[in-house]
């Protein structure tokens, strides 16, 4: 059986990763100290809520350098919607805030104001259909068992852009903008989307990184 730690730091959707990691025949392990997270197999950092918050709650833990060091192993690490966020080297939610850094790049707001002028509806809710930045790049991703424009369910105001291009594993279309919604880069993988939420094509995901070497 395939082991998953996710990480616990009073930030959200945990019950629901977890509960979704043991539907998948996982066994699920909670990581609330840095020992914890170095024994970890595969390591999922979860998330809901504003971006300095959750640095905060990390700081306060002492789990900002065991993690960067988890990811330093080579080891699978999935950060899930705010989690994606805080791989990035900074967020401009409510300020300028320092993250992991794992990934380069930064969080920014979702653009209000579409090209004509009117108002974009903020926060993105619901299914978006993913679409490949290139025709290769899920080849030997978590995404590689799921078809281009298959749908996925996000909640979010902001969105994490890697600063290189290859790191930009996912996006999707949101009333004419285009917004990252998955990245990666070597063993760190991101997603704004919910697998948890998003049905069987969500759960294809996390049993692929169940298996991911």
């Amino acid at each position: 059986m395939s082991s998953v730690t996710v990480v616990d730091y009073d930030c959200g959707n945990l019950l629901s990763v977890a509960q979704a990691f043991e539907h998948c025949g996982a066994s699920v392990n909670i990581a609330r100290d840095a020992e914890d997270i170095a024994r970890a197999e595969r390591l999922v950092l979860p998330g809901v809520g504003a971006f300095a918050t959750a640095m905060n709650r990390l700081g306060d833990r002492d789990l900002v350098a065991p993690l960067r060091a988890y990811a330093a192993t080579g080891r699978p690490f999935l950060g899930i919607c705010l989690g994606m966020q805080l791989l990035f080297e900074s967020s401009l939610e409510f300020g300028h805030h320092d993250g992991l850094a794992l990934i380069p790049g930064q969080v920014v707001p979702i653009p209000h104001e579409k090209e004509d002028g009117s108002r974009r509806k903020i926060p993105h809710i619901g299914w978006a259909a993913l679409q490949k930045p290139s025709p290769d790049r899920w080849q030997g991703s978590v995404l590689a068992g799921l078809t281009e424009g298959t749908a996925l369910y996000f909640v979010h105001s902001f969105v994490g852009y890697p600063k290189i291009d290859e790191h930009r594993l996912a996006d999707v279309e949101y009333e004419g903008a285009r917004l990252s919604a998955a990245v990666r880069r070597d063993n760190v993988v991101g997603t704004q989307f919910h697998p948890e939420k998003s049905g069987p094509e969500g759960l294809s995901l996390l049993r692929r990184f169940l298996v991911d070497d």
